[in-house]
């Protein structure tokens, strides 16, 4: 009788030590066997694919800003004015030195051409003279084979034959001499002339970059300057998008990008409908503790469509099939394990069971063991009853 008493008040200190909960206040959940889609879930916003920042081509103050945001451009739209008077002195300096050095070409290239004639004039004259001394001295041969002259005579102008002959043979030097000088004295000066072409070139390039053009067609997003604002070269001045061709670029946790490779397919909502695409690219770098993915669309986006637009995407990495899985709870981690409240048939005790998972997805996660299909699990959080082996589910 005693033992009896003792078990009786045994069993109620146990129960009144046994932690409670409401049942509307737990998150429960059935395990379930069946397929099961490995998905990530991210959130991001519609971007456009192809962008163009305007930057400034050269320095100078903002003048006037003519295009407003929103508005449709084409490439050859002017969108911003500067002013830079020095660009401007620059470009007429340019100028006036191209005009001079073209005019020194052909000042050049006279005074040459007036030097080669003159060495060609002496060549013809030594020319000239030297056939005079060949048909005298063949006279003198003809003479002294006759008897008429003496042999000295037709000596000295064989002698003299052979100078002039020498000096044609040097003329002729000098010609080739005179005609290299002259291609290379030209050649520096069209070089010199070249050089201050490229830079009344660059003039002209920092002249027409005052006018800051939209480059594609598109819609004006942003301008990022106002009027009497000075700027520097390269400075940012306003972006111009396609609007009918975006991306959706996504933000994932870190801790699920490690699976993500390119292709993979994405479902996007849009808010008014959902579009299918795929992975386009992943961003090697983690900002923040998220990894940007950019999903390239297979088919065209609804009208509706807009830069900037939230979006939800649910990449998928997999489907698995007949898998036991279960309500993927905060403590549970990809091929982890922890310890869940199992409540087992229609008992309203829940037993504190070791659970071995698998892969993931977004809201549910693979059950390697510690669980059976059928099983309802309070996925909530447990922290505050950590010490206690069961839980009474009300």
């Amino acid at each position: 009788m005693l033992a009896l008493v003792a078990c009786a008040f045994a069993i109620m200190g146990l129960d009144e030590a046994m932690p409670s909960a409401p049942r509307s206040e737990l998150w429960i959940d059935e395990v379930q066997r069946g397929d099961m889609i490995q998905e990530i879930r991210a959130t991001g916003s519609l971007v456009p694919k192809h962008v163009r920042w305007l930057a400034a081509g050269t320095e100078g103050a903002v003048q006037e800003v003519l295009v407003q945001p929103g508005a449709r451009v084409s490439a050859d739209t002017v969108i911003i004015r500067l002013s830079n008077p020095m660009a401007l002195a620059d470009l007429e300096k340019a100028r006036a030195a191209l005009a001079g050095a073209d005019a020194g070409i052909a000042a050049k290239r006279t005074e040459l051409q007036s030097q080669q004639l003159d060495q060609d004039a002496v060549l013809s004259k030594a020319e000239s003279q030297l056939k005079v001394s060949s048909a005298k001295t063949d006279a003198l041969r003809r003479a002294l084979a006759a008897g008429v002259i003496s042999k000295l005579e037709l000596i000295q102008s064989e002698v003299g034959m052979a100078q002039d002959r020498n000096m044609v043979a040097i003329e002729k030097q000098r010609v080739t001499a005179a005609r290299r000088n002259f291609e290379a004295q030209m050649l520096a000066e069209r070089a010199r002339r070249d050089e201050l072409a490229s830079a009344l070139s660059l003039a002209e390039q920092n002249v027409a970059a005052l006018q800051v053009r939209a480059g594609i067609d598109g819609i004006l997003q942003q301008v990022s300057v106002e009027p009497g604002q000075q700027v520097a070269v390269g400075a940012s001045l306003a972006r111009v998008a396609r609007q009918n061709e975006l991306i959706a670029r996504l933000l994932v946790p870190e801790v699920l990008a490690k699976d993500l490779v390119l292709d993979l397919p994405v479902r996007v909502d849009t808010r008014n409908g959902v579009a299918e695409g795929r992975v386009d690219r992943i961003d090697p770098a983690v900002r923040e503790g998220r990894v940007t993915v950019d999903v390239d669309f297979v088919r065209a986006l609804p009208a509706s469509a807009r830069p900037d637009l939230s979006v939800d995407g649910s990449i998928v990495l997999a489907r698995l099939r007949d898998v036991v899985s279960v309500g993927r709870a905060s403590s549970a981690i990809p091929n982890g394990a922890s310890t869940l409240f199992v409540l087992s048939g229609d008992s309203e005790i829940a037993q504190r069971t070791r659970v071995v998972y698998g892969r993931t997805s977004s809201d549910r996660i693979e059950v390697k063991s510690g669980l059976r299909p059928g099983d309802r699990v309070v996925l909530s959080d447990t922290a505050q009853w950590s010490k206690h082996q069961a839980l009474r589910v009300r």
